[in-house]
Order: C-alpha cells, then structure tokens, then sequence
C-alpha cells in the first residue's frame, strides 16, 4: 500500500488530460500534487489530483476515462481547447481529504 508523504497546491495552469473516447479527451485543472511511497519505502511517484477528485490510478475516477497526461499552459494563454470547469455532479465527496489535527 501506498502513503502520502507530502502534499502541495498546484500552481496555476497545470491540467489532468482524460480521455473520454478515441476522439475526445477533457482537461480539469490540477489542485494539488501529492508525493506517493511504497509502503516499504522503496519507491516514490507524484500525482496530480484535478478539481473533480481524479487521479491516475483511483478506483473511483469518472466511467470510462483514462489518464493521458499533465499538461501545463501559462495562466495568460488561458486554458486548454478542451478544458471544463466541473459541473455540481463531477464535484466528488470522495478522495484525498485532509484531516483536521486534534490537539494531544
């Protein structure tokens, strides 16, 4: 099993590309990075968790989409064609939550 070792907010302009079918992929921004390591800590990984919740390798992405890649467009050239901010539905209540700290 994986742990997280750290998390940081992803800068503006960093996207996760989905692909939806052979012909369509969807880019959600990045809200943080997280830094993953095995459970014996022999290997580490960075993911990128968009806005909906979604990160490569997560049970409960959306139906039918498959990672791509990152993607990263300075904020002043705007977003990607194919960029779309989250609808009500996409926004999840599931995936990485931080916990709040209880005092000992």
């Amino acid at each position: 099993m994986k742990r997280i070792v750290e998390i940081v907010p992803a800068r503006p302009g960093w996207y996760a590309r989905w692909r939806l079918s052979p012909e369509d992929t969807r880019c959600y921004p990045v809200s943080l990075w997280a830094l993953l390591e095995e459970g014996d800590g022999s290997g580490r990984e960075v993911v990128g968790v968009d806005c909906v919740g979604q990160w490569p390798g997560a049970d409960d992405n959306e139906a039918g989409g498959v990672f791509v890649r990152y993607l990263f467009q300075t904020p002043d050239s705007g977003p990607p064609e194919d960029a779309e901010p989250p609808t009500t539905r996409q926004l999840r209540t599931t995936g990485p939550r931080l916990q709040p700290l209880t005092a000992p």
